[in-house]
């Protein structure tokens, strides 16, 4: 148990840097443009849709997982988790790659849809953050062997990753009618 509570000090500085580092890196490459540095790229117009299923199918994952270990299948609940973090990541990957190669797309809708779609974007990006190190404190208790601290981290992980995972396609859904062709 003491080698467990060791190995979660370890990685707590980790989480700490990573829970600050990667909301304000994504926040500072949203505003950089690599044609500013005269990178002729152009814009990866392709990547939207690819990222939103990145986030629906992060979402299957979620339930999925949650399934396996009440159903007693701890390896595979292990893998259906890793994988979930590695969708993240990679969606993570191409939103900035995105928005580093291209203007950001306003959204065209008028009255309570407008007003639905910021209610919900706000959210999603707000949870997005707030998930970052609940994700990762959940990861490595469950690297530490330390379940029990464990289960009572992702009974809030779970409902939010799976929240950011679900608006990020209804996000998309709502604004990809504007995106520039």
């Amino acid at each position: 148990m003491e080698n467990n509570n060791i190995l979660e000090k370890k990685y707590n500085i980790w989480i700490t840097i990573l829970s600050i580092a990667i909301p304000l890196v994504v926040a500072i490459l949203f505003k950089v443009k690599l044609k500013d540095f005269g990178f002729d790229i152009k814009p990866l117009s392709f990547l939207p849709p690819i990222y939103a299923t990145i986030n629906g199918i992060t979402a299957i994952v979620l339930i999925w997982a949650v399934i396996s270990i009440k159903n007693g299948k701890r390896k595979l609940h292990e893998n259906l988790m890793k994988f979930a973090i590695a969708l993240s990541v990679a969606f993570l990957a191409m939103y900035v790659a995105y928005h580093m190669t291209s203007e950001s797309t306003k959204y065209g809708g008028q009255g309570v849809t407008r007003i639905v779609y910021f209610i919900i974007l706000i959210s999603h990006i707000s949870l997005s953050i707030i998930v970052i190190p609940l994700v990762l404190v959940s990861y490595v208790r469950a690297l530490s062997e330390r379940f029990d601290k464990h289960k009572q981290i992702t009974k809030y992980t779970f409902p939010i990753w799976l929240y950011v995972a679900v608006t990020g396609v209804i996000v998309y859904i709502m604004i990809s009618p504007y995106y520039a062709n």
